[in-house]
């Protein structure tokens, strides 16, 4: 009986270690840091890439660890009891136009689904809605702000009962808002659509994955939870 083909390792037409091309994506996706910025601080490290290496690193390896670390979440949260939404949008700026970046986060301030729309109507939080229950599932209970397009879209959707509505019941989504606000300040804004939401995509991810509550728990414990963090972070696309 012929034995299974090992899956061909994604880093094979590369000189660079795994190791190296990893450190690069985590650097440039979780720090508010430039493609220069990267470039300088491995140079001080001994590794000597142009900072459009890390460009196209993190363009082909972050949709990709983004994938992992989010599988992972969706089947261990998949059936969750008392999972609760909260939903909220922002708006970002896109060659000079406005458009809004639609996010949903757990009570646990884990982000959920980003989703990128030029407006902010019902057929828009429809979509988003639509994509976020496919992949996640249902939750008990969805925290809104007052807009409009959520109540009109949930009562399509048949979960009109599930909205909860508060003054500020409704912080811990729009406190996830200020780490990708720091990340785009750091690359200068966006150009296309296409690269917004494929890096609000990979940002959340990474986010999640390193999201540690630090400021909830004793410096043993954060140790402990960043060093497993980090070995988790090695392991992606082995």
């Amino acid at each position: 009986m012929p034995r299974p083909r090992k899956p061909a390792s994604p880093f094979r037409y590369f000189n660079s270690s795994p190791e190296v091309i990893r450190l690069v994506v985590m650097m440039y996706v979780r720090f508010p840091l430039s493609l220069r910025n990267v470039e300088d601080l491995l140079f001080e490290r001994g590794i000597d890439i142009c900072h459009e290496t890390v460009r196209h690193w993190w363009n082909r390896f972050g949709p990709m660890f983004a994938g992992d670390i989010r599988r992972q979440r969706v089947s261990r949260m998949r059936g969750f009891r008392h999972w609760r939404w909260h939903l909220d949008e922002m708006y970002v700026k896109l060659n000079g136009e406005m458009v809004y970046l639609w996010r949903a986060v757990d009570q646990e301030g884990e982000i959920l689904e980003s989703y990128i729309t030029k407006t902010r109507d019902k057929e828009a939080a429809l979509r988003f809605m639509k994509k976020t229950l496919k992949r996640h599932g249902s939750p008990e209970a969805i925290t809104t702000d007052g807009l409009r397009s959520y109540r009109a879209a949930m009562k399509e959707l048949g979960n009109a009962d599930k909205q909860e509505v508060g003054r500020w019941a409704n912080n811990r989504c729009e406190n996830s808002h200020l780490s990708f606000r720091r990340r785009e300040r750091a690359m200068l804004r966006f150009r296309r659509m296409k690269s917004l939401q494929k890096f609000a995509s990979v940002h959340a991810n990474v986010h999640n994955h390193f999201n540690l509550e630090r400021h909830l728990v004793d410096r043993q414990t954060f140790k402990e939870r960043r060093s497993a963090a980090l070995a988790e972070w090695q392991l992606l696309a082995s």
